[in-house]
């Protein structure tokens, strides 16, 4: 594929690294002569010096008949303005990058689509919602990141005594727009097929609104769930988007940040996680926040040192599952044996992401949810695909693939089975390995 990647900074360089590894043609641009000179030296990549956001610079890339664009400078404003402009020029597909949180706030305004923009790519969140995946179920996690809150997306593990212990799916007899998209049972994750068997155990991944997963709850669990406590350490964007993704479930938070202006805003934005003024670097201050009974302890500060001292002495005083984020490579040996469970890193993140982004034809992305061979496509429906032909009930869909959100415009719903796809919409369907061939099969288009 032609690439064009948009900035040559450490996320820039990095990416462009991952793509040269897997042989796709990269053109890099930076304004600094210096960078570019640098990744010139070190890569296999054409590199121009030039100003991202001007027009003559993208063409003289090639961007009018690039793949896939990225733009990511170190300026939110700069990636969404090159962004935008490639896509207009005919980039087949554009990524921004994006730090500050406004610009993924769809209840302020919808950049994304204003731009026409076909990603909002952020380090700080993808980092999150990885480590996120280490403490929930990464089918809960993967399936959020799609619904642009509009949906709600709930894991429950089934209780014994419920009501849908061994009883079939279609037998749970559950309402229009609301669906149970997988079952993790044993370590893997499948499909929820119609005659799919549940078990005690069997955690059960719902999408739906907010009001009809709260009603169907009492169907998978009986009593109370036990509650988890997290404390995070260090309240940056990357901090902010964890507790974020955890307040709303079966967590208690308590989010520690040394900086106190920080500690308001955060008060404010996260209704459901503790916010307290404290710095984790301390045994003292971790010892007062109970970091030694905590369930989980998850480093996101912006220093890598101190993530990881801060890990170790958590470890210490007795916390059970230890997450950090490690930005440098050479420290990627080192935590395993300093007792660190999980540590993320946000140039593997990301460059994770971009390749799964790296489809031709109605594929957008595709993500795996673990072991189960299931995966997370985002497809483009197109004129005159197979899909559009007929309402769902009558599509011949192969049996493990299943239309799980339908996102028309502004608009995001679980759709049933009298609905029908339109040119325009996008779909997020669940994936069996065995399928996909077929499956995709239905949204191409004179064989793209």
């Amino acid at each position: 594929m032609n690439i064009v990647v948009l900035g040559c900074g450490t996320v820039g360089t990095s990416i462009a690294d991952v793509l040269c590894q897997h042989r796709h043609n990269v053109t890099v641009i930076d304004q600094d002569s210096d960078k570019t000179q640098k990744v010139n030296e070190r890569l296999d990549v054409r590199t121009l010096t030039g100003n991202a956001s001007q027009s003559s610079v993208l063409f003289q890339a090639g961007v009018p008949s690039c793949d896939l664009c990225l733009a990511v400078t170190g300026s939110d404003e700069v990636n969404l303005i090159a962004a935008s402009m490639a896509k207009a020029m005919g980039a087949g597909r554009t990524i921004a990058r994006v730090y500050a949180p406004v610009y993924r706030d769809l209840s302020t305004f919808d950049y994304h689509r204003h731009f026409h923009v076909d990603r909002l790519l952020s380090l700080e969140h993808l980092s999150a919602m990885e480590l996120a995946h280490g403490i929930r179920h990464g089918g809960t996690v993967a399936m959020e990141s799609f619904a642009r809150g509009k949906l709600e997306v709930d894991e429950f593990e089934i209780s014994p005594n419920a009501a849908a212990v061994d009883k079939l799916i279609k037998e749970l007899g559950l309402p229009t727009g609301i669906r149970i998209a997988c079952v993790s049972r044993e370590g893997q994750t499948t499909l929820a097929l119609a005659d799919e068997q549940l078990r005690v155990g069997d955690r059960v991944t719902l999408i739906g609104t907010a009001e009809a997963i709260e009603e169907l709850k009492g169907m998978f669990q009986t009593g109370t769930t036990p509650r988890r406590d997290v404390v995070i350490a260090g309240g940056g964007e990357t901090g902010y988007h964890l507790a974020l993704a955890l307040q709303h479930g079966r967590f208690g938070v308590v989010l520690m940040e040394r900086d106190i202006e920080r500690c308001e805003y955060l008060a404010a934005k996260l209704e459901r996680t503790t916010v307290v003024n404290s710095d984790a670097t301390y045994r003292d201050q971790l010892e007062e926040e109970r970091v030694g009974t905590a369930d989980v302890f998850v480093a996101t500060t912006g220093d890598d040192e101190e993530n990881i001292m801060a890990c170790v002495t958590a470890r210490e005083i007795g916390a059970k599952q230890i997450l950090s984020i490690v930005s440098r490579p050479d420290y990627a040996e080192v935590v395993g044996k300093l007792g660190i469970d999980q540590a993320v890193s946000p140039r593997e993140v990301v460059a994770r992401q971009v390749l799964g982004l790296l489809h031709k034809g109605a594929v957008i992305s595709r993500s795996s949810l673990g072991a189960g061979g299931l995966n997370v496509f985002e497809i483009e429906v197109r004129e005159g695909a197979p899909i559009t032909e007929h309402v769902l009930a009558n599509v011949r869909l192969p049996a493990k693939c299943l239309i799980a959100v339908v996102v028309q415009e502004d608009f995001v719903r679980v759709p049933g089975a009298d609905d029908r796809l339109h040119a325009g919409d996008t779909v997020i369907a669940l994936i069996d390995d065995s399928a996909v061939a077929e499956s995709l099969q239905m949204f191409s288009t004179n064989g793209s």
